[in-house]
């Protein structure tokens, strides 16, 4: 396995960037990652206080990431296919992502640290000469906006998991009262 970080910091602003280009065997790290990770999926989006709820899980458990309005609108425009006039931010990430052969392979939230939820982004390059796989930072709603647009699985770690508070009967409310929860879905978006 060959593994190069790198950081970027820059000079007037703070600009912290950490990404890791892995080289590895696919049938490894995927073995390794469906014993740590739990998939779920976008079981619903509402309106909240400050900002949009997503409630995200599985049968099993359901728990809410909050993101900015305009990024839960965008993850419901990818999730219903609606059709946009001109292409959003994440149309032109998947453009660009589209002109240099990457795909998304999958999404992983994290942890949950200050209120804050994180996630990795994986990347996968494939072309004559090898396979890439690009792990990177992202925000929640980010890594979620993308891989909902191109249909990609979802994963939170199992420790997140165990972690989150199941909010399974405030969505069941809500889909049974057409949208009213009776109880506030949460609190600051991410």
């Amino acid at each position: 396995m060959l593994l190069r970080q790198c950081a970027y910091v820059g000079s007037s602003r703070r600009l912290s960037l950490l990404g890791r280009l892995v080289f590895f065997s696919p049938a490894i790290y995927t073995m390794a990652m469906k014993n740590d990770v739990v998939q779920v999926q976008i079981r619903g989006i509402l309106p909240a206080n400050s900002g949009c709820a997503l409630f995200v899980g599985n049968d099993e458990k359901v728990f809410v990431i909050n993101v900015e309005p305009n990024m839960g609108a965008v993850i419901g425009m990818f999730l219903r296919d609606t059709p946009k006039e001109r292409p959003l931010t994440h149309d032109l990430i998947q453009s660009i992502f589209k002109g240099f052969s990457i795909t998304v392979e999958r999404v992983v939230i994290t942890e949950l640290r200050n209120s804050t939820y994180f996630a990795r982004l994986i990347l996968q390059q494939q072309n004559e000469l090898a396979r890439k796989i690009v792990e990177i930072d992202a925000r929640p709603s980010d890594c979620l906006a993308l891989a909902t647009a191109q249909k990609r699985p979802i994963y939170v770690t199992n420790t997140l998991f165990e972690q989150v508070e199941d909010m399974t009967e405030v969505l069941d409310r809500i889909n049974e009262t057409g949208g009213e929860a009776g109880t506030e879905a949460g609190s600051e978006p991410e």
